[in-house]
């Protein structure tokens, strides 16, 4: 349409204003006519411009599009993914690491991208519907490197197992496989989970009684027992939970002392893999034990053949045992005999670590911990990083009666769960590491003399006898503590650049020790040899023993006192900069008692040789309350009893 038609048509829409009286001329128009006239032209000329445009383009409209465009969709994963080891698949980076590797673009090159592809998908049908997992776990912040959990006891990690269970079958049908320590010991341990598992399989309602169509259960369970050799109770997995409880409680204990769990799981993962490969099931492996397992070698090896085949075909495996005393093989188990006697014998149950990292010094001249020594928070190595290669989870069932640390502390000093190889690799790198491992095996090759505190001193002659006697071990312990020093010594210079908090703290921890045991010795020394030569004389009539007690002055000499200085700022460090952990309850102890000496007098009574006989008479007879029918018993608890098989 050319101008000058469209301006006609204004001057009729002006006419047709004007009333239709004829023509009229600019003088006698209102203003507002003509201000109507040039609007009117404006858009009528807009509008032209308008249909060009778009008559000159070949594009399809996308209003719908556009209708459901969600900014959430094209917003950036900033999730930051944990690496594991052993070329652990979750060591993929997140979609905003793998963007950040590639060329920069423009922010309007990246939303036509994304436009384009969200375009594409709505232009295309869906064949098949895809299941998402439960949207929990979108939620759900899960550590996925050595992941550690203290539900609070058994009935607690049961249930915590019954948790993961529910989320497999959420996502597709799974197969459980509860794999049993066959040893003695874990006979309560395996009836407690007995009478858990009833109720909380009925709890999951994946399990119906009486429902013959059992092939479409989505939940099927096997148990399988393990001591040297693994016993399949189960043939062929059930899904009746009074069979399923049944079965746990008909199993035996073992004769056998060994508990070779790494080659069972490896058994029963290969035995049932059909059920993940061809039927498409989850398959999850629950080992249930109180010790570390026998088959684990020196070398790791076992271990590591087992962590492939379960990662190469997506078998989680889980444990439900006991926390590794830390910095220690062993730990203490209790057994009750058929007579009703109960005794504890130790166990491998550590350590957390691949190798000793914690000494095994002796807490001379201080109060010690006794017989029961302190939860580390984490499992035994082998089985923690079984459990965290397979991205199952540890489970603690029973800390031990010894010290236990909050659980958030203690993820800021977890174990190194990398393979044995990439560990030793990382001790040859760093002094002080390799310094504090050495000195942690040398202290464990031959064990650390504790010299006596109480000398006999019914006359001068006998103080002098005894003072003698106690001296001869003191060279070996002093030469045996410079050993540990010179070889702490040697990493101490790499000592700064140690940046894990666990083998800060370790390190010091050590060396703060070593010199605070070293002090100890000068001074006991010195002031026996001081008694020797000049004997003291008692201050009261009944008195006929001298005692070495703790005192704040130290009396040795200046290199001494050096020493001494430099063990309280080792301790002293790992007091204040690694509080809530064993290092520094360890180090506490070790500052709670003065370094120096004092004689201090004392009395003991005259023991008679009767009272003497009857101490160490193997054949006296003592009493214990039969648990079955709350009468006293009477047993020997001197007479030789073999070790039961734990």
């Amino acid at each position: 349409m050319s101008n000058a038609r469209k301006a006609s048509q204004a001057e009729a829409v002006l006419q047709e204003a004007d009333g239709g009286a004829g023509l009229v001329t600019p003088r006698e128009r209102p203003a507002w006519v003509m201000s109507l006239a040039v609007h009117v032209g404006g858009l009528l000329l807009l509008a032209s411009l308008t249909h060009v445009t778009l008559s000159s383009q070949d594009f399809d409209p996308v209003d719908s599009v556009f209708q459901e465009f969600d900014p959430d969709d094209y917003s950036f994963d900033t999730v930051v993914v944990e690496t594991l080891g052993n070329q652990s698949d979750i060591d993929d980076p997140s979609p905003s690491q793998a963007a950040s590797t590639t060329l920069s673009k423009t922010p309007q090159q990246e939303f036509q991208e994304r436009l384009d592809e969200k375009v594409l998908t709505v232009k295309q049908t869906p064949t098949a519907e895809i299941p998402l997992p439960p949207e929990n776990e979108f939620a759900d912040v899960v550590d996925v490197q050595g992941q550690t959990e203290n539900p609070g006891g058994i009935d607690g990690a049961v249930d915590r197992m019954a948790v993961e269970i529910d989320r497999s079958l959420q996502a597709k049908k799974t197969l459980v496989i509860w794999l049993f320590d066959e040893s003695g010991s874990m006979a309560p341990l395996r009836n407690a989970i007995a009478d858990r598992v009833e109720a909380i399989y009925k709890q999951l309602g994946a399990l119906k009684d009486n429902d013959s169509d059992s092939d479409r259960r989505p939940l099927k369970t096997a148990v399988v027992g393990y001591s040297d050799k693994t016993t399949i109770y189960t043939p062929k997995p059930i899904d009746d939970a009074g069979t399923i409880v049944k079965t746990i409680r008909a199993i035996k204990s073992a004769k056998s002392p060994d508990e070779n769990v790494f080659t069972a799981v490896a058994q029963v993962s290969n035995k049932w893999l059909s059920y993940r490969r061809r039927m498409g099931y989850n398959v999850m492996v629950v080992v249930v034990t109180d010790e570390r397992g026998t088959d684990y070698g020196a070398d790791g090896s076992a271990l590591e053949k087992v962590i492939r085949q379960v990662r190469t075909n997506g078998i989680r495996v889980y444990c439900i045992g006991n926390a590794a005393v830390f910095g220690r093989e062993h730990g203490y188990v209790s057994y009750t005999f058929a007579d009703g006697f109960t005794d504890e014998f130790p166990v491998d149950q550590g350590p957390e670590s691949v190798m000793m990292e914690r000494m095994a010094l002796p807490f001379w001249g201080t109060r010690g911990f006794g017989r029961y020594q302190m939860s580390s928070g984490y499992g035994p190595y082998a089985l923690n990083r079984l459990c965290s290669e397979s991205k199952g989870i540890y489970l603690i069932a029973n800390e031990g009666k010894g010290a236990k640390f909050n659980q958030a502390v203690m993820r800021g000093y977890r174990p190194d769960y990398r393979p044995i190889r990439m560990y030793v690799k990382d001790l040859e790198k760093n002094l002080a590491k390799r310094s504090l491992v050495r000195a942690a095996t040398l202290t464990r090759e031959k064990r650390i003399p504790v010299l006596g505190l109480t000398f006999n001193a019914e006359n001068d002659n006998v103080l002098r006898r005894v003072v003698t006697e106690a001296q001869k071990p003191v060279a070996e312990l002093d030469f045996r503590l410079k050993q540990l020093q010179f070889e702490l010594e040697a990493g101490e210079a790499e000592r700064g650049k140690l940046t894990q908090p666990r083998w800060q703290a370790g390190f010091d921890l050590a060396l703060g020790r070593v010199l605070a045991m070293r002090v100890r010795a000068f001074g006991y020394n010195v002031v026996l040899a001081q008694m020797k030569s000049q004997p003291k004389v008692f201050q009261k009539k009944d008195s006929n023993i001298w005692r070495l007690k703790a005192d704040r002055e130290i009396t040795s000499g200046g290199a001494v006192k050096k020493l001494h200085k430099k063990a309280r700022e080792y301790l002293n460090r790992v007091v204040d900069q690694h509080a809530g952990t064993p290092w520094a309850l360890l180090a506490e102890r070790e500052l709670s008692t003065p370094m120096g000496w004092v004689w201090v007098e004392g009395n003991r009574p005259a023991t008679s040789s009767g009272n003497r006989k009857a101490a160490n008479d193997p054949n006296r007879v003592l009493f214990v309350v039969d648990p079955k029918t709350g009468k006293k018993k009477r047993v020997m608890p001197n007479k030789p009893r073999p070790r039961p098989p734990l």
